[in-house]
């Protein structure tokens, strides 16, 4: 009882000094629209947690939609939350505001300053260094790793499949998780079929994360440390990267001229040796071990932080997006028969594997996918930190303050997006898409920070759905007011999304 006293005045006494110290950005704060709050704590008092927080944010841009832009005022911390396409345009496709907001620091311990976290200077240099493991080359040689998890999981589905409902967002995020593991860091961690410590690690790491951000007594490195998750922090951390640190010392030595040449021909599109290929999978972690120059480019640090990214990144985000997906579609039995259709043209009664080929002309899942992050954007608000004054029409952003850009709120703008909870792919189909505001829509993020895996992404999620919707019809056991969104670093449901598996025809595997 104590503690919380003491906790609540030490606030309190915080929030009111730094209010007094910045008495400018405070005037100018306070010209904004917004929901009132109380003198000191501000909006803290009043903001929900869970699924509530989602609709309550949800419920505030519909409040205060014709100004697209309100402040929301947590204790001392401001932040101004944005939704219309022409500030989000100001925002994200900024070269001067590329500073993450200050939330994002809490997964320093985990992922240290690798690209999703790092600015300026080292964030350029980085990007410009990583944006080659992304040549479509090497995007082209993971399809088979795809294929491969996408396998095990429809294998596991066919025993599901009759049963009834059960929770599908357990299995696919295995799927995702085997996927990332095998394409970030060259080794297998069975996901799909075992339990492990670094599964579990990677799971209770992403939790800690979201809690620390939503509650503001957690900010303070002591309280965190000593009444909050501190310890049990450190050891899941110390977990992570024991193991990222044995792969990355495994594949150093066995990283070889051969190696090196073959990574040499991907990134420059020269065709490589077959045979090569085929023995030497690559992993991004090879493009890393290459690009570090025996270590003197690219520390072991360096290539932990950048492979710790890309697991944390790569799994949570395309999981969420192939588990909405499935709902949708579930629940919209018209738009499942014309996705069956479409790849019935490309495969037939094959049970062969999909190509690149077979990616590129599976059209409509790819609007079902489109339409379902717009729906349920796997990363549902982007923050950054303004370094200098930010001018939107009438108002005055100042320097210093958070800006949130809540991409579900963007989404949803109904001169944009007629009629803006239906399910409709056909709205990404060419001729639908190309007279709209350029970040009217941004599941990947825009400008200069936007995604740089997002065509690995959708690469992926083609290939897992597509074997899904080979096999299965899908119904959805929720409508949608019970999947219960949670909008924190990644928007995934609150307990489960539910569906139910029936074969589609004779199975041809």
């Amino acid at each position: 009882m104590f503690l919380s006293i003491f906790i609540a005045v030490f606030i309190v006494i915080l929030c009111t000094a730094y209010h007094n110290q910045d008495k400018r950005k405070w005037e100018l704060v306070s010209k904004l629209p917004g929901p009132k709050g109380l003198p000191i704590i501000g909006n803290a008092h009043q903001l929900k947690s869970g699924h509530e927080w989602y609709l309550q944010l949800r419920g505030l841009t519909n409040e205060f939609a014709k100004y697209g832009i309100m402040k929301v005022l947590l204790a001392s911390k401001c932040n101004i939350v944005v939704w219309k396409p022409k500030y989000v345009e100001a925002i994200l496709s900024s070269n001067r505001h590329i500073d993450k907001a200050s939330e994002y620091n809490y997964l320093h311990a985990w992922l240290g300053t690798g690209l999703l976290t790092s600015t300026g200077d080292k964030w350029r240099h980085r990007r410009k260094m990583l944006t080659p493991t992304f040549h479509f080359n090497i995007l082209h040689d993971f399809v088979d790793v795809f294929n491969q998890q996408a396998r095990i999981l429809t294998n596991k589905f066919k025993i599901k499949q009759n049963t009834g409902v059960f929770n599908v967002f357990g299995d696919i995020t295995h799927c995702a998780l085997d996927i990332i593991c095998e394409t970030a860091m060259g080794a297998s961690i069975d996901a799909q079929s075992k339990d492990t410590d670094y599964v579990r690690a990677v799971y209770r790491m992403s939790f800690l994360a979201d809690t620390r951000m939503r509650r503001p007594w957690y900010w303070i490195d002591f309280i965190y440390n000593t009444i909050g998750y501190g310890k049990e922090q450190r050891q899941m951390i110390n977990t992570l990267h024991s193991f990222t640190n044995s792969v990355i010392a495994d594949r150093l030595k066995s990283f070889d001229q051969k190696k090196a040449e073959l990574i040499r021909q991907e990134l420059s599109g020269e065709d490589a040796d077959l045979g090569t290929r085929k023995n030497k999978r690559l992993a991004f972690l090879d493009m890393l071990l290459y690009m570090s120059d025996n270590l003197t480019k690219l520390s072991m640090e360096d290539i932990r932080e950048e492979v710790d990214t890309f697991m944390f990144e790569g799994h949570d985000t395309t999981a969420a997006a192939m588990s909405w997906a499935l709902h949708l579609l579930g629940a919209n039995p018209e738009a499942q028969k014309k996705l069956h259709e479409e790849l019935d043209r490309i495969f037939g009664d094959s049970d062969r594997d999909a190509t690149m080929e077979d990616l590129k002309n599976m059209k409509y899942l790819e609007c079902c996918i489109k339409e379902a992050l717009r729906l349920f954007p796997s990363v549902p608000m982007y923050g950054r930190t303004l370094v200098e004054d930010l001018e939107l029409d009438d108002y005055t952003v100042p320097k210093g303050t958070t800006v949130l850009v809540i991409s579900s709120a963007v989404h949803r703008d109904p001169e944009t997006f007629p009629d803006p909870e239906a399910f409709k792919p056909e709205r990404f189909l060419l001729e639908n898409a190309k007279s709209r505001h350029p970040y009217s829509y941004i599941p990947f993020s825009a400008g200069p920070r936007n995604c740089i895996g997002q065509k690995f992404a959708l690469l992926e999620e083609k290939t897992v759905l597509s074997h899904i919707f080979r096999h299965f019809n899908i119904t959805s056991a929720q409508n949608r007011d019970e999947l219960r969104p949670v909008g924190d670093i990644i928007l995934r449901p609150e307990e489960a999304i539910y569906i139910e598996l029936s074969p589609r025809k004779a199975e041809p595997y």
